[in-house]
């Protein structure tokens, strides 16, 4: 009797030991904050990866850099110190064109157009981040990008002297050909920066205007729509192929229906964005015909140069889209 109990007691004891060495944790640092719709995305896409998973991945989201900072977050995920992350592309502008495509102003300026423009990057992401040991697991467009200032802005000229927050290689171009003055700034600080009188401008979604109060420091935002930037999820190659085949299809699954969401997501909350924006004191502007003119001219001059640059990638990646 009391062998069998004893047995029976050590088999349970090796069934919870082998369990736990199944589990799989990994951390996901992201830059923003828990009011943010991709954070808001990310929590759901959490759960959904322990469920499918039947929890044999564990993965703890680290919201509002406060694992990595936005800058950190790729390199991080390369080197396996996190084994996920979300990243806002344009931020890798200087290391390779390919993750500067979505931040040209005017070559996407709607959902569906940023969807096709999505299409046509992807096999070219995917190739890029493969060959320095990452897996692309799903990317989510921002809402479109405006102008926020203080400043009565008619056309391109009224832009020029402007503290510009520059948050990525191509917010910094576009402060430079408009003549305002770049300061880089991350969105962790962005408040921080305006109320100190460190920028008194930026460019970049209603979202962003709503998760840092920015209708506390200035009240008017030009809806110029000029770009829809994406945030994509990323995995460790090798920490990915460290999984079981049925933990794998979970992960992607859960990115695909993550992906899936957050587009819907992100249309949903941009209107919500506004109008909270508007309750809070802020004017939205719709922009006269010659900045939309003079922000356009920008725009082809800046794809012009993407090209040069770009190369035979680039071009193939301009004429998939041009398909569609």
């Amino acid at each position: 009797m009391f062998k069998k109990l004893s047995l029976l007691t050590g088999s349970l004891a090796l069934a919870f030991s082998a369990a736990a060495q199944a589990q799989t944790k990994w951390d996901l640092p992201s830059a923003y904050p828990a009011s943010n719709f991709h954070v808001e995305n990310l929590t759901t896409f959490v759960k959904d990866v322990d469920t499918l998973s039947e929890g044999k991945l564990k993965i703890t989201l680290h919201n509002n850099a406060s694992l990595y900072k936005a800058p950190e977050i790729k390199r991080a995920v390369q080197g396996n110190q996190a084994q996920i992350g979300e990243i806002l592309l344009t931020n890798f502008a200087n290391e390779d064109p390919i993750y500067e495509l979505d931040g040209l102003p005017f070559l996407a300026t709607g959902y569906d157009a940023s969807f096709k423009l999505y299409q046509a990057q992807k096999p070219f992401l995917e190739k890029k981040l493969n060959a320095h040991g990452m897996t692309l697991l799903y990317a989510v467009a921002w809402p479109p990008q405006g102008v926020f200032a203080n400043k009565d802005i008619k056309q391109i000229s009224d832009m020029k002297g402007l503290k510009w927050r520059a948050y990525s290689p191509v917010t910094a171009k576009i402060a430079e050909l408009v003549g305002a003055q770049p300061v880089t700034v991350q969105q962790a600080e962005l408040a921080q920066a305006l109320a100190t009188g460190v920028i008194d401008s930026y460019m970049s979604s209603a979202s962003t205007g709503y998760d840092t109060k920015t209708y506390e420091y200035i009240k008017k935002f030009y809806d110029t729509q000029a770009w829809l930037p994406k945030n994509a999820v990323i995995v460790n190659k090798k920490a990915f192929e460290a999984l079981d085949p049925a933990t794998q299809e979970a992960l992607k699954k859960a990115g695909a229906q993550a992906e899936e969401r957050g587009w819907k997501l992100s249309q949903e909350k941009n209107k919500w964005y506004q109008e909270e924006l508007a309750k809070n004191g802020m004017e939205t502007i719709k922009p006269t015909v010659e900045l939309k003119e003079g922000l356009s001219v920008i725009g082809k001059r800046m794809l012009d140069d993407w090209l040069k640059k770009a190369g035979a990638d680039g071009q193939a990646m301009i004429d998939a889209y041009k398909k569609q």
